[in-house]
């Protein structure tokens, strides 16, 4: 069946792009306006992705692919442009724009007042643009053009308040960062270019070589797993996790449209779009899985220890990120529906979490969780949501976390029983840390009670659609009703109901909650117990394992005492010799303009030196000739 709306794909990521350019001639102008034009633009986009959702999700609707815009034509290869519309992608263009869609709706809020409210809409609508752009993206050389341009738009956005020395910093450390990872991708399309038949990157064409054998492996392996290097830089994960906590610098809607379905969704993407490549390699599924795992609780471990609320989430979502690519690396369908699914649940409870941070500390002004308490009562509407946000990454039942992370576990446990342990013990410590932060902020001693008030109902909306779609979201894929699993990869396949799983994966998030309450409500166990019986243990937590101080010890500070030997170099000695060439013609000029200086006895003067001179190297030519001779 063909689509009606697939081939209006296009408008859906143009909306963000033309309010981006009218913000940007006209916002200051525009003033409040400006900020409409924005979430105008958004909501349209929004209309037709859910337009195009609900058409694909009704029926068996055929994959839509436009590509006759011709890029570059060598010889006979032609690289072309245009975009592609299948199930994977209609979901996340729903995904991306209805966060964008709420992101901006609470921004209105959040930002009022400031200054630059016009650039910072700007921003967010060529962020939006970038990422719908990869979304849709016919190859992965425009896919990568994309990518690049969604990392330059987090460069932007977390450096928005670029007078903060931090901000400017965690800019910086961002968009680094992720290079290291994209050069790994550009390398992996540069050898697809070389293998491939006909040098074709798109992906209809990807599909076609790995499913067939054309390509398989050291080459596939190879491939799969620098395109999985680009998805560790921008998805967050070891070793390239550094730069996402140090992003919350950033205004609190951007650390939840990075942190929830736009920027750290891109790698879980990319694998996700590039998964032929990937299955043709066991080799490169059991590496996506490995990372995956170690992420997974390796993140869950430094979040038990941070106070600061952004920093708790950010450390989140690098271990959710973990559990997506844990699940890829799995590499059956269900898996990998499984991954895909936890994507989807994910965006809505992530964003919904960072964004009631954001209304908490609009009202107390701090961000450290001991600096806050007992804020529950004052703001009602932050407190139920956050704590159905919680409760859903916790992965409680029903809501919707529990069910895509049982999916995840339950995958696990069939084909692989220390990744099922790993992401098992992951989600205890999931369920602590969020305890421990809900009870401290919500509950707790009340230390603000004068000045706090509920946010304005520009912020509380999103709040309160985002929890509704934190409990109803996961419904898609149950073991009792997989509908997302037939309609993702064209396979019958079910997720069977594992009764030891989902009584494992409630206890685990049930124990975290109920050490969390015993420690910061009942405080029958000291909350210092660990800090002050193992106190290396918590430094070792609370610092991250010290990986940005190796960082810096082994990178950072090596590669700036090399820059600035460098920099001595240029400055003396390559420097050095122009100025000396420079000189010498300047001197030698001056000496010239002083001979010429119209006096008769000085011309004469100069002829004898130059006389002399030419007698004593005759001379000396003469008494060289007879030394020779006479040798």
């Amino acid at each position: 069946m063909i689509s009606a709306y697939s081939q209006y794909a296009w408008l859906i990521p143009l909306f963000p792009l033309l309010a981006f350019l009218l913000l940007t001639a006209m916002g200051r102008q525009l003033k409040e306006a400006g900020i409409y034009i924005s979430i105008i633009a958004t909501f349209a986009s929004f209309v037709v992705a859910l337009l195009i959702f609900v058409e694909r999700w009704g029926g068996q609707i055929e994959d839509y692919t436009w590509n006759k815009l011709t890029w570059i034509h060598l010889d006979t290869v032609s690289l072309s442009m245009g975009f592609e519309v299948t199930n994977l992608n209609a979901l996340m263009l729903v995904i991306v724009t209805l966060v964008s869609l709420l992101v901006n709706l609470y921004s209105k809020g959040y930002m009022h007042g400031d200054e630059r409210i016009h650039v910072f809409f700007a921003y967010i609508a060529l962020f939006t643009f970038s990422m719908l752009g990869l979304v849709i993206s016919e190859n992965l050389l425009e896919l990568y053009i994309f990518w690049e341009l969604v990392g330059v738009c987090s460069f932007l956005l977390v450096g928005f308040w670029y007078f903060k020395p931090e901000a400017r910093a965690a800019a910086k450390k961002a968009f680094i960062v992720t290079r290291i990872g994209d050069v790994g991708l550009l390398i992996a399309i540069l050898l697809l270019f070389w293998a491939m038949p006909n040098h074709a990157l798109d992906f209809s064409s990807i599909h076609n070589a790995f499913t067939s054998g054309k390509i398989s492996g050291s080459m596939a392996t190879w491939i799969a797993i620098l395109i999985f290097v680009g998805a560790v830089g921008k998805s967050g994960q070891f070793p390239l996790h550094t730069w996402l906590p140090d992003a919350m610098e950033g205004p609190t809607p951007i650390s939840a449209l990075i942190h929830a379905a736009t920027m750290v969704a891109a790698g879980v993407y990319l694998v996700a779009r590039t998964f032929d490549i990937f299955q043709a390699s066991p080799t490169a599924l059991m590496v996506v899985a490995a990372i995956g795992g170690f992420t997974a609780i390796f993140a869950a471990t430094i979040g038990t220890a941070q106070n600061d609320i952004k920093r708790i989430l950010a450390y989140s979502t690098v271990s959710q990120l973990g559990y997506m690519m844990m699940a890829l690396g799995i590499g059956t369908s269900v898996a990998y529906t499984a991954g895909i699914f936890h994507l989807f649940t994910h965006a809505f409870f992530k964003a919904l979490l960072f964004l009631g941070a954001g209304s908490v500390i609009h009202a107390v002004h701090t961000q450290d969780i001991h600096e806050m308490g007992g804020i529950g009562s004052k703001m009602k509407v932050t407190a139920w949501t956050f704590g159905i946000g919680a409760l859903a990454l916790s992965g409680i039942p029903p809501l919707s976390g529990f069910w895509s992370k049982d999916a995840i576990l339950a995958e696990a446990y069939s084909h692989n029983m220390i990744l099922f342990w790993v992401g098992l013990i992951a989600a205890f410590f999931t369920a602590f840390y969020m305890s421990r932060l809900y009870f401290l902020v919500f509950l707790g001693k009340p230390r603000h009670q004068a000045h706090v008030h509920e946010s304005p109902a520009t912020m509380t909306l999103p709040l309160i659609v985002l929890a509704v779609l934190a409990v109803v979201a996961g419904f898609v894929f149950t073991p009792f009703s997989p509908w997302l699993g037939a309609w993702l990869t064209g396979h019958a396949e079910e997720e069977h109901v594992n009764a030891v799983v989902m009584i494992l994966s409630t206890l685990a998030g049930l124990l975290g909650i109920g050490l969390g309450y015993l420690v910061y409500v009942k405080k029958s166990i000291s909350s210092d117990a660990v800090s002050s019986r193992a106190p290396w243990l918590y430094r070792l937590l609370n610092r991250k394992y010290y990986i940005d101080e190796m960082y810096r010890t082994v990178i950072v500070q090596p590669l700036r005492i090399f820059g600035n030997v460098l920099a001595l170099f240029d400055t003396y000695v390559v420097d050095g010799v122009v100025k000396l060439a420079s000189l010498s013609v300047v001197g030698i000029g001056r000496l010239g303009s002083r001979l010429q200086n119209g006096q008769v006895q000085s011309y004469g003067l100069a002829t004898v030196f130059g006389l002399l001179g030419l007698v004593i190297l005759a001379l000396a030519a003469i008494a060289v000739r007879r030394f020779i001779h006479a040798g």
